[in-house]
């Protein structure tokens, strides 16, 4: 035997197990390395194309934003100088002093408007500076709150002569002067045609929000800059203060150079070196606006873009390196035990039968732990099958891998509100009989019966404390909450914090309070509706006998609720702002008021309102179907709608109706508003005390159609709402 082991070292100068780990540490190494290598480059080409598009995007969408304030600052600018243009007596006026004071009140970061000509311009000293003050509008409480001297306007217009000189001549310029007020201040200088004299109207305003307005974010970066390259806005407030100019930067000089093609908008990639040498790689975009030579950009660093990309990368080669060595390690390891002990042993038994030696007890041993063929050697079936069983437990590997009420301002913020949006139902048809009976009068008609039937909806959000949003066509939407000073700071505080506790749970009790006041809007709302619809009545009776007789339609609504956390702030314009609310609740919302028509009911509210408000203000099993006596008069009857449907991010859930508030009173509502209100003895039955009991007496108090939840299928009935969008 001795011999034998002796004859095997000699002969064997390559072992079997090195050579698997070799090929299949290849294959390996090859297979990953490929991979990753095609991985990263189809990504990369995938997530440049996106970051180019969203950069384009942005800086579209910013250019529009940044074009509709300046066009609106203009327009509301001209129309106040019209205004004073037309009042008797001169902009020393009483009424003009009041028209300057209400659009200083509705312009707050307007500093002054001032209407020179190019002689004016041209003066200096104190005729200058009592010129300018003769034909300026100064909103001395901008200089005020912002400590800030009227002189430092007086020095901007004196140095600014040259510029105001060419706008004289009929051109639009736009100017920074951050460097005068050392706060954030741009000026427009518009030709200004008045008593036959070319003169300019220099507005000087503050753009310390501009930033919010551009949306710059951590990797793309919005500014803006005029025909001289001189920065008007940017996200570091210290560059328009110092009054920095981009004459030289790279995408800027790009720009110019493409001015030869006229082209108003592109994207450009483009280089920066630093004083480090260091070169740094931007996609930058860009569009012009119509008007004074003002271009908005936007950049993103490539490395940024990119960098996510380079990361996976990176640990993907780690990833390949560590597979690579374990595979080897496992294979030599393996080898040893699994194939090469019993290799030996079966060249022993070759050896053995070549000797001679068929009684070698090698053959028992052989037969009952490895069976297969090995090398030189036919094994059995058996044999190849533990063979190939071993192999596949060999490749058989894997690896896998598992996102309160507050002053209003012009920065946005997270707000834990309650939104509503209601809808008439078949306002469609409603609006083709307007039109078949009055043919031209129809819009007149339509849009008096929707002020009548709007005027008494807006009244129940309004004395229930809630905000009208918006209304779009016959749909309304409002938001509960949206206005309070309530921050979400007190998240961000340690559990340990002895203040978090008492300010969570007031934050908690405010957002009760603004689900149950929408509710409670809600429930008035089907009184003023049903009110609505007898009036209608009495005035289409009314008008029956006329040639073209008037009428107000009977009609049914949808109102849906949610509560949740949205992104609140300030959209629009200077002259018709809103404080709005934007994102995944709002949009759950409006998906709740569309889903009455399936459900068959006029009021739905989400799991999310309901689990508010269920342990205070609804008998259910979770509070023993009992509440405080603090809370009956706010008590809320609601039944849950049979049909699951599916929440992106919260599973299968269910829309719940609300069936009545039995200790509501409706005088006491809507006596907030109208200390002389009487309710109708009529309507008293859609809500409070005398009101329904259950779904099944809404629906037959409103007319609403049972549904046959079998065939309700929500899920559906919101890819039909995606669909028509």
């Amino acid at each position: 035997m001795k011999n034998v082991q002796k004859n095997l070292q000699l002969q064997v100068k390559f072992p079997l197990g090195v050579k698997l780990a070799i090929i299949i540490g290849t294959i390996v190494l090859f297979s990953l390395g490929c991979v990753t290598f095609l991985n990263s480059h189809f990504i990369g080409q995938d997530v440049q194309i996106t970051a180019e598009n969203n950069n384009l995007t942005i800086n579209s969408r910013s250019a529009g934003t940044v074009e509709d304030k300046l066009s609106t600052i203009r327009s509301n600018v001209f129309q106040l100088l019209d205004l004073l243009n037309v009042v008797g007596g001169g902009r020393s006026a009483s009424l003009a002093r009041q028209a300057e004071a209400f659009f200083f009140e509705r312009n707050q970061d307007i500093a002054a408007i001032n209407i020179l000509s190019g002689d004016d311009s041209k003066s200096s000293g104190k005729s200058n500076a009592s010129s300018a003050k003769e034909s300026s509008i100064i909103n001395n409480r901008f200089f005020i709150s912002n400590e800030i001297d009227v002189s430092s306007l007086e020095n901007f217009l004196k140095a600014v002569s040259l510029q105001i000189n060419r706008s004289c001549l009929d051109e639009t310029i736009a100017l920074n002067a951050s460097p005068f007020f050392n706060i954030p201040v741009m000026s427009l200088l518009f030709p200004w045609k008045e008593n036959g004299l070319d003169q300019a109207c220099v507005i000087t305003f503050s753009i310390e929000n501009m930033s919010d307005i551009l949306g710059s974010d951590s990797v793309n970066t919005t500014f803006i800059l005029n025909d001289s390259a001189e920065i008007l806005c940017h996200p570091d407030t210290e560059k328009v203060l110092l009054g920095e100019s981009y004459k030289n930067f790279p995408l800027v000089v790009a720009m110019r150079q493409n001015n030869e093609s006229n082209a108003d908008s592109r994207q450009i990639p483009f280089s920066v070196v630093d004083e480090n040498s260091k070169k740094t790689d931007y996609f930058g975009a860009y569009q012009k606006l119509s008007f004074g030579d003002i271009v908005v950009f936007t950049t993103v660093p490539v490395d940024s873009v990119l960098e996510g990309v380079r990361t996976t990368r990176t640990n993907n080669i780690y990833l390949t390196g560590i597979v690579f060595f374990l595979s080897v390690i496992i294979i030599l390891v393996f080898t040893r035990q699994g194939i090469s002990r019993h290799l030996r042993k079966l060249t022993e038994a070759a050896e053995e039968i070549k000797n001679g030696n068929f009684d070698t007890p090698i053959f028992n041993e052989l037969s009952t732990k490895r069976k297969d063929e090995i090398g030189v050697l036919n094994q059995s079936t058996k044999d190849e099958r533990e063979f190939l069983d071993v192999f596949a437990k060999f490749t058989n590997k894997g690896v896998a891998k598992s996102i309160a009420r507050k002053e209003l301002d012009f920065d946005p913020h997270l707000k834990d509100i309650t939104i509503f949006f209601s809808d008439i139902r078949g306002f469609t048809a409603i609006s083709d009989g307007f039109k078949n009976r009055f043919e031209n009068d129809s819009p007149r008609e339509i849009i008096g019966f929707l002020n009548d039937y709007m005027s008494r909806m807006v009244n129940c959000i309004t004395l229930s404390h809630g905000n009208v949003d918006k209304f779009e066509g016959d749909a309304i939407m409002a938001v509960w909450g949206i206005l309070r000073e309530d921050s979400l700071d007190f998240e961000k505080l340690p559990d340990s914090a002895p203040e978090k506790a008492g300010l969570s749970a007031k934050h908690e009790a405010h957002k009760k309070e603004d689900a149950l006041n929408a509710i409670r809007g809600t429930i008035a709302m089907r009184y003023a509706l049903m009110k609505y619809n007898k009036d209608a009545a009495a005035f289409t009776k009314e008008h029956e006998n006329e040639a073209k007789a008037k009428y107000k339609p009977h009609i049914r609504i949808g109102c849906g609720l949610n509560s949740g956390r949205a992104t609140c702030g300030i959209m629009g314009s200077e002259d018709k702002m809103e404080y709005t609310a934007i994102g995944d609740a709002v949009n759950f919302a409006s998906r709740t008021e569309s889903s009455n028509k399936p459900c068959g009911t006029d009021i739905l509210i989400t799991e999310d309102t309901y689990n508010l408000l269920k342990d205070d203000f609804i008998k259910n099993k979770s509070n023993n179907f009992s509440i405080r006596e603090e809370n009956l008069e706010n008590e809320i009857v609601v039944e849950m709608i049979p049909v699951e449907f599916e929440v992106k991010g919260k599973g299968a859930q269910h829309f719940y109706g609300v069936v009545n508030m039995p200790g509501f009173d409706i005088q006491k509502f809507f006596q907030q508003g109208d200390a002389e209100f009487v309710p109708d003895e009529d309507c008293l039955k859609a809500v409070g005390p005398a009101g329904p009991k259950t779904m099944a007496q809404v629906r037959g108090l409103l007319g609403i159609p049972v549904p046959d939840f079998e065939k309700v299928n929500l899920n559906e009935e919101e890819n039909k709402i995606q669909i028509k969008k």
